[in-house]
């Protein structure tokens, strides 16, 4: 204490020392905090589970036997190191959904993109550290459809000593919002790659891992989340699910959402929330209502005319510390059920994304050096010749795509991406993505059939280190519209703008928000619209951008970022670590 005795004063001696006094404080804070950071281990084992839903046992991936896997929780400023060791029959890579992975490409999972997969018996080190985000992300596979039930909740505190902008909630609690096939999913995108049809939709969706009380034996293990009355909670919900956006509404009950995808937002109250999958919402719910139990119910959104999804509703119950004991006098009380929007309550979902604000001013780029114009969308490929009719199963004998651009992204398979351009191996991509649709046409409309098959390739856009890029990211009509979440690896970005129909940057630029747009890692751009985004390339590596229903990725809705080196070791690439999985 003598030292800042000391310093105090002489500044009372000199006011131009006052700049220098602040800046010591905040130099001793920012140590303060660093020697606070700690370093995580954990041990991830992928392994077959028997794991009983809906009536049947299924040899199920899990990590460490857990479905869902286990929660991760840190501070922001933390080290996680995180070893996964494969003693399942599927290769597997593990993605941190959302973390920004600065200079650590290497550890950000997604196969064949940074990394080659973790074969069986062999194991792999994930090492990151945390800088600069705080709230709920999650964690995943990122490798064919094994994330169906390989995720976990990725949580971030903020650093010791700092608190929430938002009153400290009595419990927390992480909602995992799940998709359930009564099958191996492995087995369902495998066959439909070989039929090239859409694949089965899924069975029942799940709260933590549980359908609940509307499906078939379920009801002794749905998910009870307990609250008392006048106590406030942060339930940090999660949507998991493979292919589908999801409502989420508590009976009786508002939410006051705080934030999304680790950024905090300006709080606003809601009866429902709306999430893609990839998307997180961080909400404050208060025990206001007469002690009792209440349904906490989802059910999907699905924005695609005539595509067939899965409709049905998973269920966990909120249920009041004080209220009647469900079993008492063997009265069983059955919970309120909330009403929930229709399946294609768009009005919904648009009404809710509106109402995302960032908490104050922020620095949105507004001299853009890369305008990018991205189509996505979904496509038919007529009938290979050297295939038979039991290959081509998609509508009037088609087979299923999807594209950005009208490119169809195929993965290497003998390279990750980021080793060839690290090694600079040639032949394993092109950097000549197309900053523009190589055709315009009237996106939303009538598309003509010439247009619905795109061009397979494994084309990257090239960014300078430190550029200022803005996307506008286009749904297409081809085969059917659909709100499609784009999730871009890496980074973070702001959503300045939000429509319906094709994007016209005559009108629409002056519906820009530049002052308090909300910040993300998944965006859904609307079914039949457009969303624009706003980031600074100022994280080396090869990032990937795809829409995360990964049947769209399965079929090729993917393109990825190659962001140069900057200036200087603190804007590259870290070296590869030395047990980087072989290929």
């Amino acid at each position: 204490m003598e030292f800042f005795d000391t310093i105090f004063a002489t500044s009372q001696r000199s006011s131009s020392f006052s700049f220098f006094l602040a800046l010591m404080l905040l130099c001793f804070a920012s140590t303060l905090s660093l020697a606070n950071a700690k370093i995580h281990h954990h041990d991830f084992v992928i392994q077959a589970t028997p794991v009983k839903r809906l009536c049947r046992t299924h040899n199920t991936i899990t990590v460490n036997g857990m479905y869902p896997g286990p929660t991760l929780e840190v501070n922001n400023g933390d080290t996680l190191v995180v070893k996964v060791t494969n003693k399942a029959r599927y290769n597997v890579t593990i993605h941190w959904h959302g973390i920004r992975q600065i200079r650590t490409a290497w550890a950000d999972g997604p196969e064949f993109v940074t990394q080659c997969p973790i074969r069986p018996g062999m194991s792999y080190t994930y090492r990151f550290t945390i800088q600069g985000q705080e709230g709920t992300l999650w964690w995943h596979a990122h490798s064919s459809w094994l994330r169906a039930t390989v995720y976990g909740a990725l949580i971030i505190h903020p650093t010791e000593g700092s608190s929430y902008p938002f009153p400290m909630p009595k419990r927390e609690t992480p909602i995992l919002l799940g998709e359930w096939w009564d099958a191996n999913p492995i087995d369902v995108v495998r066959q439909a790659t070989r039929t090239g049809a859409a694949p089965n939709i899924s069975d029942a969706y799940t709260i933590n891992g549980q359908p609940g009380d509307l499906y078939n034996c379920s009801s002794q293990d749905t998910t009870i989340v307990p609250i008392d009355s006048g106590e406030t909670h942060l339930l940090r919900v999660i949507n998991a699910a493979l292919n589908q956006p999801l409502f989420l509404k508590v009976a009786n009950h508002r939410f006051t959402v705080v934030g999304a995808d680790a950024s905090y937002l300006k709080p606003f109250t809601t009866s429902v929330i709306v999430l893609g999958p990839g998307q997180t919402t961080d909400v404050l719910i208060t025990g206001d209502q007469p002690p009792s139990r209440y349904y906490m119910a989802g059910t999907a959104y699905a924005s695609a005319p005539n595509a067939p999804f899965d409709n049905t509703t998973t269920t966990a119950i909120l249920e009041y510390k004080s209220a009647p004991c469900p079993a008492k006098n063997g009265l069983s009380i059955k919970p309120v059920m909330p009403s929930l929007p229709a399946f294609n309550d768009t009005a919904t979902v648009t009404a809710f994304t509106k109402k995302f604000r960032s908490p104050r001013k922020v620095e949105v780029p507004t001299e853009i050096d890369e305008s990018l114009f991205f189509t996505v969308g979904l496509g038919l490929n007529n009938c290979p010749k050297n295939f038979n009719s039991n290959q081509c199963q998609g509508p009037n004998g088609t087979r299923f795509t999807a594209s950005m651009n009208n490119v169809s992204f195929v993965l290497p398979s003998n390279f990750s991406l980021l080793q060839a351009h690290h090694q600079g191996i040639p032949g394993v991509f092109t950097t000549d993505f197309p900053a523009n649709p190589p055709l315009k046409f009237d996106y939303t409309g009538n598309v003509s059939r010439s247009l619905w098959q795109p061009v397979p390739g494994t084309k990257v856009y090239k960014l300078k280190y430190g550029s200022r890029v803005q996307i506008v990211l286009q749904d297409t009509s081809i085969f059917t519209p659909e709100n499609h979440p784009i999730h871009i690896h890496g980074y973070d970005f702001y959503i300045v703008a939000e429509g319906f129909g094709n994007f016209n940057p005559k009108t629409d630029t002056s519906k820009f928000n530049l002052v308090d747009p909300p910040l993300r890692n998944t965006v859904g751009v609307p079914v039949g619209g457009w969303a624009v985004i706003r980031f600074v390339a100022d994280n080396p590596g090869v990032w990937l951008m795809h829409c995360h229903l990964d049947v769209h990725i399965t079929w090729g809705l993917a393109t990825a970022f190659l962001v140069e080196n900057g200036v200087g070791e603190l804007e590259a690439l870290e070296a590869p670590p030395l047990d980087l999985p072989p290929c």
